[in-house]
């Protein structure tokens, strides 16, 4: 389970304010996958970030029980000058896990060859992707937070994701955050739409896509 109490957050883009979050008060319920849509510059992302610890609020709290991710495919806390192998068992002894099976997984799973023990900074985006995506999927957690996990990658890769994804489902929660809305009706059962800094959450998936597509084609919620 996720509480949001009173979380707050404004950014200030050259000298005007912009709200991602005003006093929102939510639970996001364990093993439950709900989606989080919003249009364009709503602030997904970053409301994703506060609840992972990476940005903080600016009043308010979040509190969580059980186990969460990080933003799954998130490759920015790798270390560029060890190599792909080291930063997974890195990872490993952080979060208390077999190391051996952790990097059986990821090497399997990401399938860059023999870039596994070449240091990250020579990676490709792609790689990066690939490295991250199969840590954050060979860990598992109560609860996912995902930012289009399924816009990175060859076809191929894509697919793999989808089913490793749709695997841990079975067992754990999500937040998570697509354009895709045949990608959300796949992936959760219920949705949340943030508009304006307002948090609106629906046991129905298909209840929220409705408000969201009626946001985006221009229409307004009273708050």
């Amino acid at each position: 389970m996720i509480r949001l109490e009173g979380l707050s957050k404004t950014f200030v883009l050259n000298g005007t304010s912009k709200v991602v979050a005003d006093d929102i008060n939510m639970v996001f319920p364990a093993g439950v996958s709900v989606a989080l849509l919003g249009r364009n510059g709503a602030g997904k992302s970053t409301l994703l970030s506060m609840i992972s610890g990476f940005v903080a609020p600016d009043r308010g709290r979040i509190l969580v029980s059980g186990t969460l991710s990080w933003p799954v495919g998130f490759s920015g806390s790798f270390h560029p000058d060890l190599t792909g192998g080291q930063n997974v068992r890195f990872i490993a002894r952080v979060y208390g896990v077999d190391t051996d099976s952790l990097i059986a997984f990821v090497r399997d799973f990401a399938d860059i060859g023999d870039h596994f023990d070449l240091p990250v900074r020579s990676y490709s985006s792609g790689m990066r992707s690939r490295l991250s995506f199969g840590v954050s999927m060979g860990i598992k957690f109560d609860t996912y937070l995902v930012d289009e996990i399924t816009a990175v990658g060859d076809a191929d890769f894509k697919r793999k994701s989808q089913a490793v994804f749709q695997e841990r489902m079975r067992t754990s929660g999500s937040i998570f955050v697509s354009h895709s809305m045949s990608g959300v009706r796949s992936f959760c059962e219920a949705g949340a739409v943030l508009d304006k800094g307002h948090l609106f959450y629906f046991d129905d998936i298909n209840e929220a896509i409705a408000v969201h597509e009626y946001i985006m084609d221009g229409g307004e919620i009273d708050y």
